[in-house]
């Protein structure tokens, strides 16, 4: 695969991750890169410097996955495309109703839009909360669905749909399960993420971390560059269908993606 005079669609690209992505992007030779995005979350901020560059824009007429007309409109001449928009958890618990119109349906959206104009490889950014507490570790690909909360059920139902479309359209998708992302520009009030600049912040005004429990407790933490840089590997890889785990401690198969 190769991203040499192409148009890539970046949907959610001017959010925490994915204006990561964003740049990453540009150090290739693409053609176009088209962000779009809502500003319900992203920040014109975290992408001021990529906009500098002239290969990279916002469309301009709407940026809701919501949105069909728009969504589709985009998506016209597009040759990959990154899906990284959606509500997180603690709004997902909050408003389920919203959270469904977004990370499920909007997912459809992008899913439909995508067969529609013979995009070529879609990369969507699920979550390592489709497994919920861990069964058995280490938690590869194949440890058990074991989410109880509506973001990881909204995400068990994306990756459903991107198996449904490569099964019936032959689209190629490849779904990118994070573990916790961390990094500058990131939402410090995030759950479990938020975790490491809340220590941070603890530490430089001279203060001493909260630690929850006994302290024995481990998450996998993954820096947000490196998440970015698995995005590209996994667009340009040979890979046309696959869920993967992105994390620090338990990489897995995402490595065969990068070689």
């Amino acid at each position: 695969m190769s991203l040499e005079n192409t148009k890539v669609l970046v949907i959610g690209g001017a959010g925490f991750i994915g204006s990561f992505v964003v740049s990453e992007l540009l150090k290739y030779p693409v053609k176009e890169v088209v962000i779009f995005d809502n500003f319900a979350r992203g920040k014109m901020e975290n992408i001021s410097v990529s906009l500098q560059d002239k290969r990279c824009k916002v469309y301009p007429n709407g940026g809701d996955i919501r949105e069909t007309d728009i969504l589709d409109n985009a998506m016209k001449d597009v040759d990959f495309v990154f899906h990284l928009s959606a509500m997180w958890l603690l709004h997902c618990k909050d408003f389920p109703r919203t959270a469904f119109d977004v990370n499920i349906a909007g997912t459809f959206n992008v899913l439909e839009a995508c067969v529609k104009h013979k995009v070529k490889k879609l990369i969507y950014s699920s979550s390592a909360s489709v497994y919920g507490d861990a069964v058995e570790l280490p938690m590869t690909e194949n440890h058990p669905f074991n989410n109880k909360n509506f973001y990881g059920a909204t995400k068990i139902a994306g990756e459903a749909m991107c198996t449904a479309f490569n099964d019936r359209y032959g689209l190629s998708v490849i779904g990118l399960r994070y573990m916790n992302v961390y990094g500058p520009g990131q939402d410090q009030t995030a759950a479990y993420t938020g975790v490491v600049p809340i220590m941070l912040n603890k530490i430089e005004a001279n203060e001493a971390p909260t630690i929850n429990g006994d302290g024995s407790q481990a998450y996998d933490f993954i820096y947000v560059e490196d998440v970015a840089k698995a995005n590209i590997c996994a667009l340009l890889s040979n890979t046309e269908y696959g869920f993967y785990n992105v994390g620090t401690e338990v990489q897995t198969s995402i490595k065969t993606l990068c070689d």
